[in-house]
């Protein structure tokens, strides 16, 4: 796969995500993908990404933007950088209790494509940010600026 293909290929999976196409999504997967979560165990195969998503919907409506994808020049490894926009819905077990607390994090992808479609995903954000944000505690802070205010 060139590298143009697997930002084309990262470019449909994350324009499922802000289209709430869970099956888009699903078709950018490969069958026995592995999905390395930022705090947990690793999910394997396109049913357990699907009842993530599920779980996901329930608890967080979330939109991207500025992202950014880039890929190796074979094409055998993808990334993506963009700012998470959330809403916490409803609580998910381990976590605060949800109220509808609005959210901004800066996040990351990685990603491993094998036979043209994503085989292993592997996505990172700052989780003490995210629990401050929605704690009441804090603003996120993206490139410099503090959610909602300037910074400095």
């Amino acid at each position: 796969m060139s590298r143009r293909e697997t930002t084309d290929l990262l470019t449909r999976y994350y324009a499922a995500f802000n289209a709430q196409d869970w099956q888009g999504m699903l078709d950018c997967l490969a069958d026995d993908v592995a999905h390395h979560v930022n705090e947990g165990q690793v999910r394997r195969g396109k049913a357990a990404f699907a009842e993530f998503l599920a779980h996901m919907d329930r608890c967080y409506s979330e939109r991207l933007d500025g992202i950014v994808v880039m890929a190796d020049e074979d094409g055998a490894r993808g990334a993506a950088e963009f700012t998470v926009h959330g809403t916490y819905r409803q609580t998910d077990p381990g976590l605060p209790e949800a109220h509808g607390q609005n959210y901004v994090l800066p996040a990351g992808t990685f990603v491993t494509i094998e036979g043209g479609l994503i085989a292993r995903i592997t996505t990172y954000y700052n989780l003490a940010d995210w629990t401050l944000q929605v704690s009441g505690q804090v603003s996120g802070q993206v490139s410099g600026q503090v959610s909602g205010q300037a910074s400095g």
